[in-house]
């Protein structure tokens, strides 16, 4: 299992050709209590980059990105009712949705965690 960060603070935890899509810890401490999350429909094709998810939080609304190209195969049904799960386990059970990835190369441009940790330290 790999995982792989980009700028916008989204994780993508990488098995086989499936991977999960998240926010950072640093993105969900930053957005304070995420009251609201809306999750794509399964079967969506996402581009990297675009927007797959929203999440809003009592400070703001903000879109989470996919981190790659790839085909929606399941969501995190249980985040609408239970958004805080966000706030409380970001890298585990507060996933977003699971990409069926259609160019592995796309993750060459994404960050490792040596490379993320690097990159909060800029942001201070």
């Amino acid at each position: 299992m790999t995982i792989h960060y980009t700028k916008d603070h989204e994780y993508i935890r990488i098995e086989g050709d499936i991977g999960t899509v998240g926010i950072t810890d640093y993105a969900q401490a930053q957005l304070g209590d995420v009251v609201f999350v809306d999750l794509p429909s399964v079967g969506k094709s996402v581009a990297k980059g675009a927007e797959a998810a929203v999440v809003e939080s009592v400070k703001a609304a903000s879109e989470i990105y996919a981190p790659v190209s790839g085909d929606v195969v399941e969501i995190n049904a249980k985040l609408p009712d239970a958004p805080g799960t966000v706030n409380e386990d970001p890298s585990g059970t507060g996933w977003f949705l699971k990409l069926k990835i259609q160019d592995k190369a796309e993750l060459d441009s994404l960050m490792s965690e040596g490379q993320y940790q690097d990159y909060l330290k800029t942001l201070g």
